[in-house]
């Protein structure tokens, strides 16, 4: 059953999206605040979701972050197009779809998040996870089922699996001979039209995923200016509601 200390179905929620990358030198203390951000919400039992989109675009200095895609670097494209900037950069942290600002920024972090917070969730969301296996290529497959009420015109949901604890020793590129502690990365995402108030969504995890570790995170966001309307979380080893 979904936590409802983990649920924007009531009050205000923040959804902090932060576009980094392991190739990026100015990247490991925007994650930090990412981990500092996560941790002091579940302490707090307040309804802050946070998602580490690794882009693909620093991968040229001859490391390759494992952790990131191609869709990552497009979902920040589209947030460079409804910002009307049209610029790319790491590290990025958004707030709810609508507030972008250098990642590593913990005043204008703890402000935007803040903000979020004191709002109405229009959107409310509710979500149940079921574990299971034989996916393709030796991974897994989890099965989220979604809730919600009230969906805007051309909403979609967008589906994350987040993990926590993963630990990297990078070799070369900006950030050569760190190791590089990371937690709330995306290690799967999709985004479907919400058509309907119920449905369900699969997404295909990598084999090392490890599920004690890792979280489902929901969001409803509009198709237009991108705002975020209503938000949940469950982890991926909790049981089916």
């Amino acid at each position: 059953m979904t936590d409802p200390a983990r649920t924007g179905s009531g009050g205000g929620f923040a959804v902090v999206e932060l576009f980094t990358s392991q190739g990026c030198e100015s990247c490991p203390p925007a994650e930090e605040l990412l981990t500092e951000i996560e941790r002091d919400a579940r302490k707090r039992g307040e309804p802050v979701f946070a998602l580490g989109f690794h882009v693909d675009y620093w991968d040229y200095l001859g490391w390759p972050d494992r952790f990131a895609d191609g869709a990552y670097s497009a979902r920040q494209q589209a947030y460079a197009r409804a910002f009307g900037s049209g610029q790319l950069y790491t590290p990025q942290m958004v707030v709810n779809g609508t507030v972008e600002f250098v990642g590593s920024d913990r005043r204008r972090a703890a402000t935007a998040i803040a903000s979020a917070l004191t709002a109405v969730a229009t959107t409310p969301l509710a979500l149940s996870v079921e574990d299971a296996a034989g996916g393709t290529g030796g991974g897994h497959r989890v099965v989220v089922d979604y809730q919600t009420e009230r969906p805007p015109e051309r909403a979609v949901l967008n589906v994350a699996i987040v993990e926590r604890g993963l630990v990297s020793e990078v070799a070369r590129g900006e950030n050569a001979g760190r190791t590089l502690r990371q937690d709330n990365v995306v290690r799967a995402f999709t985004s479907v039209g919400l058509d309907t108030e119920r449905g369900r969504v699969e997404l295909e995890v990598p084999p090392d995923l490890d599920p004690r570790q890792a979280s489902v995170v929901g969001y409803v966001q509009n198709d237009g200016d991108r705002a975020i309307v209503g938000a949940a979380a469950i982890d991926v080893s909790a049981e089916p509601g």
